[in-house]
């Protein structure tokens, strides 16, 4: 705005609207002088004092916009309150300060972040509701790990779902919570079923199937097949798989007909489930496939087992589920006849095989190279059907030379087996087999095992971990197994392992400083054990004292399909209470 012209022959611009203000100072005074200017005041300061009056006037006389609406209050919580030990622990969990050094070295002092899952687990098993202070802090850790979820928002319980609601960023909760965090009816509120049935989001319908499975599984199926032929194939899939919960031989005949769907993902999934039915249909003609090309050998005096596989994948064997194109290095009839003998009913192979039990079964010689594929098949029959009989006869004993690899079954297969025995014969198989091998085969086996380890189990660890020490070597190589041994040990071995604190005398071939490496970890290993005593007896309800699982009690153990990688922390499961 150049004020220096004020003399040329042009028309002054009234005082008028903030438009005239912002155009006046847009072309500057010379070309449009400001007629409400003062007498002796330049033009352009007499523009800017307007502009400033008008400034203040503006926002003065602005109007406010219509009030949002107040969000409802946070429904109430009607669990237990947390006790003030274990709401301390709680926060200093969440905050990580676990004094650990950087870099390789862990120093002596606990991981508190990886004892989160676990306080969880044992605060959700005594059913406490969480502060309403620790929520924010609990769903920002449950954002970062996946593997915190389940049991951080079981724990944050109502309250969590509604902070999500008010913050973009914790929006995972009402994703992971059944039907996106929306009440769902009761399963005796007929109409307000097949309503939310018909209209409902998929993940709210999801999330009813789920839980009507769970009671009334009928009346689940029920309402599947009412709109089966409309739904899409990915959502079929879906909902297919929530028959897994309560399973049963009335589910047949629908799981018949999506033999026939026109997804090859809903058929698989279909034959999966009407294989699992070993009464089934599809049981049978799977077991008379398999059947015809499993044999005893009755030109050999010597028993043995022949194989002749299928000469082709013909279309019935298409629609129960077979897969007819193998992967990529894989014979096509190999391929084949792993998905029939996997299919097959266990109870087939004795009465074909000359009456003989599992164990006798896996112990005879196959011919023609084709043990690993037969055995392979009847492993995953065996983790499928849950027959603990034939999973005792593939694994086998723990000090066999062939337990530790390679053998007809590896220690994937193995450690899948061992799932289905109870958890006492689980952990002895596995103390057994440490005793044999050793801990540098053994973390997957331990990954299976029932926390927290029983007594035999717990000594074999430790014994080996001391017999390691003893050799020389650093304790890095054995971080892994020393990570599950902080979180899954019985407390009460820490008494016992404090005779390891002291550091050894180093023999000449070892590795310099070996042995004070192995006393810092060994005494992490301890203060953990007592810090997971001290958690657990925080969380443990007044007048009430903690005890020990008894050996047969069941207990929650690391997910077979899921083995724990070392030196991935993030993504270990949450275990069971300590």
């Amino acid at each position: 705005m150049n004020g220096t012209s004020t003399t040329r022959t042009t028309t002054a611009v009234p005082a008028g609207s903030w438009e005239d203000l912002v155009t006046a100072a847009l072309l500057g005074t010379d070309r449009r002088p400001w007629a409400d200017a003062a007498p002796g005041r330049e033009a352009p300061l007499a523009l800017l004092d307007a502009a400033a009056v008008a400034t203040v006037r503006r926002r003065a006389g602005l109007r406010p916009a219509r009030a949002a609406r107040r969000p409802e209050p946070a429904p109430e919580d009607p669990r237990p309150v947390l006790p003030a030990a274990a709401a301390r622990r709680l926060a200093a969990l969440l905050a990580d300060r676990s004094g650990a050094a950087g870099g390789g070295r862990r120093g002596s002092a606990p991981d508190l972040m990886e004892l989160l899952p676990q306080w969880l687990a044992a605060a959700v098993a005594h059913g406490y509701a969480a502060p309403p202070q620790a929520l924010p802090a609990l769903l920002d850790a449950a954002r970062g790990r996946t593997d915190l979820r389940p049991a951080a928002l079981a724990f944050a319980g109502p309250r969590a779902l509604w902070l999500a609601r008010l913050n973009p960023d914790w929006r995972f909760a009402l994703r992971a919570a059944p039907g996106g965090g929306a009440t769902l009816p009761g399963p005796d509120d007929v109409e307000a079923v097949e309503r939310l049935w018909q209209e409902g989001l998929f993940a709210e319908r999801v999330a009813l199937l789920g839980g009507l499975r769970a009671g009334r599984p009928a009346f689940a199926r029920e309402l599947l097949a009412s709109t089966w032929a409309t739904e899409r194939a990915e959502d079929r899939l879906m909902f297919l798989d929530a028959l897994r919960t309560g399973l049963a031989a009335e589910d047949e005949p629908f799981l018949e007909q999506a033999l026939g769907d026109r997804s090859r993902n809903v058929r698989a999934t279909a034959a999966e489930l009407l294989s699992a039915l070993p009464d089934s249909a599809l049981a049978a003609r799977m077991a008379v496939r398999a059947a015809a090309c499993v044999a005893l050998d009755r030109t050999d005096p010597a028993p043995a087992i022949v194989v002749e596989p299928p000469l082709e994948c013909d279309s019935s064997m298409e629609r129960d589920g077979v897969v007819a194109t193998p992967p990529a290095g894989r014979g096509e009839r190999s391929w084949w006849l792993g998905q029939l003998v996997e299919a097959a009913p266990l109870g087939t192979w004795p009465e074909r095989l000359g009456g003989r039990t599992a164990r006798e079964i896996v112990a005879l010689p196959v011919a023609d190279g084709w043990q690993g594929e037969l055995h392979a098949a009847w492993c995953r029959a065996a983790v499928r059907q849950r027959d603990a009989a034939w999973s005792r006869a593939l694994l086998g004993s723990p000090s066999a030379p062939e337990a530790g690899g390679p053998g007809a079954v590896s220690l994937a297969e193995r450690a899948k087996l061992l799932a289905a025995l109870e958890p006492a014969e689980r952990a002895a198989w596995v103390a057994g087999f440490i005793a044999t091998h050793g801990l540098s085969e053994a973390f997957q086996l331990l990954g299976v095992c029932a926390v927290p380890w029983a007594e035999p189990l717990g000594r074999a660890v430790v014994d080996a971990l001391n017999i390691a020490r003893d050799a020389g070597s650093y304790p890095w190589s054995f971080s892994g197994v020393m990570g599950l041994a902080e979180r899954c040990l019985d407390p009460a071995e820490a008494t016992r392992l404090e005779a390891l604190l002291a550091i050894p005398d180093e023999r000449e071939d070892a590795a310099p400083g070996a042995g004070g490496y192995w006393a810092e970890a060994f005494q992490r290993l301890v203060t953990t054990l007592r810090l997971r005593a001290a958690m657990a007896n925080e969380l443990t309800p007044a007048g009430i004292t903690t005890r020990r699982p008894a050996p047969n009690e069941p207990n929650e153990p690391n997910k077979p399909n899921e083995p724990i990688e070392p030196n991935a922390p993030s993504t270990h499961p949450p275990e069971a209470a300590a």
